[in-house]
């Protein structure tokens, strides 16, 4: 089984993290201003919630649209088709005040084992629990889906309810 293309553009960019203080990270940064419009005016700083924007860089890397809602991640659950979680499926959680979006990797009886951006401020794959599944979503245009889905042990890790922020903003961005 080989993986979507975007999941390798995802994987290339995990330990990418935030920078604390007054400076920002240029990577971060960059994905707005690739992508342009009114994303690259408004995204100035790497505190603003980024999970939306990485998902959008990894799309936009890979020759598909952008929409103009990439920084809501709720508003992922729009993109493209419907399709059952698999491997490199843009999945969509929620969370109290908001959503978070990644890429689903793999998953454990309790969990889906998301690579996304802005977990835990940085770019990384974690377990994020089943009951805040909202959608899953492939890109408009893609090759059809031939991934299938990966059952891992949860070897006792705890999963993702909320992603820490130094802006004290939710990392699941709303």
């Amino acid at each position: 089984m080989s993986e979507p293309h975007w999941l390798g553009v995802a994987r290339k960019y995990i330990g990418t993290t935030e920078v604390l203080g007054p400076k920002h990270n240029a990577v971060i940064i960059g994905w707005a201003q690739k992508i342009g419009g009114w994303i690259a005016s408004f995204y100035t700083k790497d505190e603003i919630p980024w999970c939306g924007l990485f998902v959008a860089n990894c799309m936009r890397e890979c020759g598909y649209p952008v929409p103009q809602t990439a920084l809501s991640a709720r508003s992922w659950a729009k993109y493209g088709d419907k399709i059952s979680p698999r491997v490199g499926s843009i999945m969509v959680f929620t969370r109290s005040g908001g959503g978070h979006v990644g890429f689903y990797v793999a998953e454990d009886r309790d969990a889906y084992h998301i690579l996304g951006g802005n977990q835990s401020n940085s770019v990384n794959i974690s377990r994020v629990a089943k009951n805040r599944f909202l959608d899953s979503r492939w890109p408009p245009g893609a090759p059809a889906a031939t991934t299938t889905t990966v059952t891992v042990s949860n070897q006792g890790s705890n999963y993702k309810t909320n992603f820490n922020s130094g802006s004290g903003l939710s990392k699941n961005e709303a």
